[in-house]
């Protein structure tokens, strides 16, 4: 969705308080689509502090399916956000580019809150997603979700140089 700003812009002081919906169903970047489930409107508040700058803040949530970092299976997963920005509209677009203000959801006097909303949802992208703690993950070798149980693979003899590693492990295995 876009808010024209010219009105902000022009009156120092001026405040602009809006629910703004959140309208992609799917978040794309370098690792893929990932489908929204649930998305909470944008709580936006734009204040013109004087000068031609303005200050965002809004907050809200969005849920996206993320596979799990161990067996793939869909996690819907809640990401919340706060955006917290200073924009100098005396600046030309290419000056904001130098000054390392990502302003893609910027375009002339227009806000693109969707764009905005999307950047700061990658910006608190979970590292890893579980779909539970103790998520056995796939099997190396046939590829079955050893969540739903084992898969009849032979296990291969351990290296005898290995056991007392594999010891470590077990015993820690055991204490958890």
């Amino acid at each position: 969705m876009q808010i024209q700003l010219f009105k902000v812009i022009s009156n120092e002081g001026f405040a602009l308080h809006e629910s703004v919906p959140f309208e992609p169903d799917e978040i794309r970047f370098q690792l893929g689509v990932f489908p929204v489930l649930e998305k909470t409107p944008v709580e936006l508040s734009i204040v013109n502090v004087g000068d031609k700058v303005l200050e965002i803040e809004g907050r809200g949530s969005v849920t996206v399916s993320i596979p799990c970092d161990r067996c793939l299976t869909d996690v819907p997963t809640e990401i919340p956000y706060e955006i917290r920005r200073r924009l100098d509209m005396k600046l030309a677009d290419e000056d904001r580019v130098k000054n390392l203000d990502e302003s893609s959801y910027l375009t002339g006097m227009d806000l693109d809150v969707d764009r905005l909303v999307c950047l700061e949802v990658l910006i608190n992208w979970p590292f890893k997603v579980l779909c539970r703690n103790d998520c056995k993950g796939l099997c190396s070798r046939c590829g079955r979700n050893l969540n739903n149980g084992p898969c009849g693979c032979k296990e291969e003899p351990k290296d005898p140089r290995m056991a007392a590693i594999s010891d470590i492990f077990s015993k820690c295995k055991e204490e958890v």
